[in-house]
């Protein structure tokens, strides 16, 4: 087993070695070994989960959250979605659209939208997320046959009693998130409808007569919810999806 010195390891991942100290002391992040004489000692698993720690810290999750996510990867692993996830890359890498739209629709049978959301699609483009033209060039496929596929289900909604809302994004700039908040909706007896694209600022007065659902990405701002809390005290028909 190669192991790596802080120094070593803040080249490789240009990160600060200020930094690493921090997300092991105050947040408890990396739990580097250490030499006879105190020094911290770092594998090829802690290189990979410092990777992915600033996949989720430059994603806009707040470094205080990580941790929790990281325990639900790790359980996810653990339950099995694990292996989904390596089937769903399979597809990606080696299936036509055809072969990926029936994969989707045969586990979307299986499972709830709010689990695979979760336990799937989330975590899988995240790790699709980076610079690599070959996992761009996936990432895009992938949204684009899950927002068609969402789009199908949304409007076999429509045709069953429900709950009309209008989900919007304020502030986000995934807008696959959006959708896949929408698809979970339905789990929650909403018949929603999207609006495509993300806002910079929000008025419900905008949308008269319609319930809002925000989406404010995994992590809202306190202003964000002091807000929504604001238009609720006032009447409006607005909710945080998420």
């Amino acid at each position: 087993m190669a192991f790596y010195t802080i120094g070593e390891v803040a080249e490789l991942c240009n990160v600060n070695p200020v930094t690493l100290r921090a997300w092991q002391r105050r947040y408890g992040l990396l739990k580097p070994q250490r030499t006879d004489g105190g020094h911290r000692l770092f594998t090829e698993e802690d290189i990979e989960r410092i990777h992915e720690i600033k996949r989720w810290i430059e994603g806009g999750v707040q470094v205080s959250k990580v941790k929790a996510l990281l325990s639900e990867e790790e359980s996810n692993q653990q339950s099995g979605w694990h292996e989904h996830q390596a089937t769903l890359m399979h597809h990606l890498q080696n299936s036509g659209p055809t072969q990926l739209r029936k994969w989707i629709a045969e586990v979307g049978k299986e499972h709830s939208v709010a689990t695979l959301v979760t336990h799937l699609y989330v975590p899988l483009r995240r790790r699709l997320h980076g610079q690599q033209a070959t996992l761009t060039a996936m990432l895009s496929l992938l949204d684009g046959i899950l927002i068609g596929h969402i789009s199908v289900c949304l409007a076999q909604a429509r045709r069953r009693a429900g709950r009309d809302a209008l989900i919007v994004g304020w502030n986000i700039t995934d807008a696959t998130r959006l959708w896949l908040a929408a698809w979970s909706a339905l789990d929650q007896g909403w018949r929603p409808e999207v609006l495509a694209h993300p806002l910079t600022q929000l008025r419900p007065e905008m949308f008269p007569g319609q319930t809002l659902l925000i989406w404010c990405g995994d992590d809202p701002s306190p202003a964000q919810r002091m807000q929504i809390e604001t238009w609720q005290q006032e009447g409006q028909p607005v909710a945080l999806l998420g």
